[in-house]
């Protein structure tokens, strides 16, 4: 597997901005890492590990910061845990070849295009008996942790919604487990990849970048920015990335 990563410094820097500008409305990013790392061309086995590393940094703060405020309810993340640690690690042990990796990469970021564009404001609201509540949990845990540990995207900007309408939390205690769930699946996804993790010396700059914008923008930017705003105006790299797997998949 070629670890050189194309302009990787060009890369680091827009990271670097991703991280800064998503940091600064208290969100994530990593499907935007993703779909920078398939437009610059990066190793397809790569690109998850990259993702799942970055994930683990990003979402550490703000795991800490909102177990600290007390926004952590065990009794809401429990479910959706007891499935999507193990299909993570599952995800993360299974080596799909180019194709099938890029079909799934590319229908995972669909979903966020649609996530981002056209369910921007989650209204409804699903009155289920606490069963179906649990049976809704342990499935939408398990599909999002195979996705987090197979292509490298916590979903977490999936789960903060649902959690909502299915009228489990509060905004806040939505957005603790959605941290929590993508720390704790990226870790599981990375125990399953430990003989994929690249040359650290040649993420370091990725790594950096991500640690130097993720801080300034949340010490320098916070509620700057409207989050919905810069969802979809970050948005347009998750587009260019989809159609750049459209061309890479017709040829």
């Amino acid at each position: 597997m070629d670890e050189i990563i194309p302009n990787l410094y060009f890369l680091a820097l827009a990271f670097c901005i991703v991280a800064f500008l998503y940091s600064s409305v208290g969100l994530g990013g990593g499907s935007s890492y993703t779909a920078l790392m398939a437009i610059i061309g990066v190793h397809y086995l790569l690109i998850p590990t990259i993702s799942l590393i970055l994930n683990l940094i990003v979402t550490s703060i703000a795991s800490i910061n909102f177990l600290r405020g007390g926004h952590g309810r065990i009794r809401l993340m429990f479910p959706f845990l007891i499935t999507s640690i193990p299909m993570a690690y599952i995800g993360g042990s299974l080596h799909f070849p180019k194709d099938i990796f890029f079909l799934l990469l590319m229908a995972t970021l669909v979903l966020v295009a649609l996530r981002v564009y056209v369910w921007d404001r989650p209204e409804l609201r699903l009155n289920l008996t606490s069963s179906g509540k649990l049976a809704v949990s342990l499935l939408i845990g398990g599909i999002l942790g195979f996705i987090a540990g197979a292509v490298g995207i916590g979903g977490g900007i999936y789960l903060v919604p649902l959690i909502i309408i299915l009228g489990l939390g509060t905004e806040k205690e939505a957005a603790a487990t959605g941290a929590i769930f993508i720390w704790l699946n990226s870790c599981a996804g990375l125990a399953a990849r430990v003989g994929d993790f690249p040359n650290p010396v040649t993420i370091l700059p990725l790594v950096l970048a991500v640690i130097i914008g993720g801080v300034a923008g949340s010490s320098l930017g916070a509620n700057k920015y409207e989050p919905r705003t810069m969802q979809k105006f970050l948005g347009c790299v998750i587009l260019i990335a989809i159609a750049i797997l459209l061309g890479k998949m017709a040829l």
